[in-house]
C-alpha cells in the first residue's frame, strides 16, 4: 500500500491531477477520475491500476469528443482516431459505447448526414457516394439505405446548372464535353450525364440550334 502525499493540478491541464504517493511523483488523472481520492489515502497496486485504467477510459472519451466537434464521423474513424493516440483497446471500446448510448456515434444517421451534406454542398452519384461511405466503414446495408433515395438525374442537373454559368461562348461540342467530363468526375453514369447536358444546352440556347439526346433518337 502506498500512502497519497500531495494531489496537485496540473498548470497546462487545470482538468488533471498530479497524483504523489511517499512524496514523489507517480501518475496523473482526470480531475473527475480523481474526484474521490484526498491526501491520506492508501492505494494497493490492484487500486492504482483501476484509477489508470479509469483514466485511460475518460481521456479516450474527451479525446473522442474533440474529434466530433469538427463534424460527425463514423464508428470506423473515431476508432481509427483512437488507436492513432495509442488508447487501450479496453478504453476504445468503452468510449464507443458510451457515444452510441448518447446517439454521438450512429452509422445510420452519418450515413444519412453524410448523403444530405453532399447533395445540399458537392452533389455526387449514388456509386461516389457508395463509394466514400464504404471508405467510412459503413456495412452495405447502411450504405444502401442511405444513397437509395438520392435522385441523380436531378442532382446532375442542379450541378449542371451551375456549371453551365463559367460555359458561356462555347460552341456545342466544347460545351458538351466539358459538362460532361465536369459530371463524370462526380461519379455520374453516362445515361444521366448526357440528357442533362442536352437540356441544360437547350435551355440556355434558346435562340440557336437545339440538340437532342443521341440516346433518344
Amino acid at each position: 500500500m502506498k500512502k497519497i502525499t500531495a494531489i496537485e493540478a496540473q498548470k497546462k491541464n487545470p482538468n488533471r491531477v498530479n497524483i504523489h504517493l511517499e512524496g514523489e511523483f507517480a501518475f496523473a488523472l482526470a480531475r473527475i477520475t480523481a474526484a474521490w481520492l484526498k491526501v491520506g489515502d492508501l492505494l494497493s497496486d490492484e487500486k492504482i491500476a483501476k484509477l489508470q485504467q479509469e483514466d485511460a477510459r475518460e481521456r479516450a472519451y474527451q479525446q473522442a469528443m474533440l474529434f466530433l466537434s469538427y463534424r460527425a464521423r463514423s464508428e470506423k474513424e473515431l476508432r481509427q482516431n483512437l488507436l492513432k493516440h495509442e488508447y487501450p483497446e479496453d478504453a476504445i471500446e468503452t468510449t464507443l459505447q458510451r457515444l452510441r448510448e448518447s446517439g454521438l456515434a450512429n452509422d445510420n444517421e452519418f450515413a444519412r448526414a453524410w448523403v444530405e451534406n453532399r447533395n445540399t454542398f458537392r452533389p455526387r452519384s449514388r456509386r461516389a457516394l457508395t463509394m466514400e461511405l464504404r471508405q467510412k466503414g459503413l456495412d452495405a446495408e447502411t450504405v444502401h439505405a442511405a444513397v437509395s433515395a438520392v435522385d441523380e438525374s436531378a442532382l446532375a442537373y442542379e450541378t449542371a446548372q451551375k456549371r453551365a454559368a463559367r460555359l458561356t461562348g462555347l460552341e456545342w461540342s466544347e460545351f458538351r464535353r466539358k459538362l460532361s467530363e465536369y459530371l463524370a468526375r462526380r461519379g455520374f453514369p453516362y445515361s444521366v450525364i448526357a440528357p442533362v447536358v442536352t437540356q441544360i444546352w437547350n435551355e440556355t440556347h434558346t435562340e440557336e440550334i437545339h440538340y437532342e439526346d443521341e440516346d433518344s433518337t
